[in-house]
């Protein structure tokens, strides 16, 4: 069994490396400060963090994942994920800023509304944020805003609030800066949706819906190598449609082969996965317009 330091509290890293605590909800962790520090392998409780460092731990771990080392790196967990590399005895410098935020302390604010836009708590450490070095320096500078206004502030309702915002603000210009790197990917991965296609027709040409019924989302990004929420937002930066949509078009576009070469509406069902044939009937519908029949029908009309 794994020895996990477990982050029930945001205050629980810092202690654990030695660095000060100023707040009982927020912490921020200036590694350049510590010096040679000791590896921990980290399970998130009701915690939040980001990590925006020049240097992660070789060979380190996140969930099934690992690190990517890359300079200039933001990498954000959630509750219940698993980030870092368990004590080895070596010890090492890190380069860069940590914060640590209770679920509890965001309750009731724009945090909750947003988290789903927030995406990258839940990618793989491989799809991390490479950050440009103007994009590090502004996040440096947002801890350093966060830790000095802790360090001087003693927590109330009116401080809260500020801090709080302060939280937000870099949640947003992580996801800004994500969108800027989506628009890169974008660029370089143009062949993206076409090994999309390919994994869709693969399926089919391997049978794989005969055991596991239609594909999906989470099955297409794990062949593809990429976390399903990573895969998301890089399709929809190509195609500005999400995974789901291009999934249903190429179900639809099968169907329709299928239809005119003289399957039935049963026999088409069966061979694209669908349970029954009325599920099959009512996707077919809600997405042309028209019953299967009545579509074969309207090919005959003059």
């Amino acid at each position: 069994m794994k020895d996990y330091l477990y982050l029930n509290h945001a205050n629980d890293y810092a202690q654990s490396v030695g660095a000060e605590t100023y707040h009982p909800m927020v912490s921020v962790v200036h590694f350049d400060e510590l010096g040679p520090i000791a590896h921990t392998l980290n399970k998130m409780g009701d915690v939040y963090a980001f990590f925006v460092q020049d240097n992660f731990p070789a060979d380190a771990t996140y969930g099934m994942g690992g690190y990517d080392t890359s300079k200039g790196s933001l990498t954000a967990a959630s509750p219940g994920q698993i980030i870092g590399k368990a004590d080895d005895g070596t010890r090492e410098v890190y380069h860069g800023w940590t914060l640590h935020f209770e679920t509890e302390f965001m309750r009731g604010t724009a945090f909750e509304q947003r988290l789903h836009d927030y995406h990258y708590f839940s990618y793989n450490v491989s799809e991390a944020l490479h950050t440009t070095e103007g994009e590090k320096q502004l996040m440096w500078q947002l801890m350093w805003m966060v830790r000095r206004f802790i360090q001087h502030r003693e927590p109330s309702p009116q401080t809260d609030r500020i801090l709080q915002d302060y939280i937000l603000l870099v949640c947003d210009y992580a996801l800004l800066f994500y969108q800027r790197q989506f628009q890169d990917a974008a660029c370089r991965q143009s062949d993206l949706l076409s090994r999309f296609q390919r994994v869709l027709t693969d399926y089919y040409e391997h049978g794989f819906q005969r055991q596991h019924g239609l594909p999906n989302v989470k099955y297409c990004a794990s062949e593809l190598c990429l976390s399903p929420s990573y895969f998301g937002d890089v399709v929809r930066s190509v195609s500005g449609e999400n995974p789901s949509q291009v999934i249903q078009r190429f179900l639809i576009d099968r169907a329709k082969s299928l239809l005119v070469s003289g399957l039935t509406t049963t026999q088409v069902s069966d061979a694209l996965g669908f349970e029954y044939p009325q599920h099959f009937t009512r996707f077919f519908k809600k997405h042309t317009g028209l019953q299967p029949s009545k579509y074969i029908a309207s090919l005959k009309k003059p």
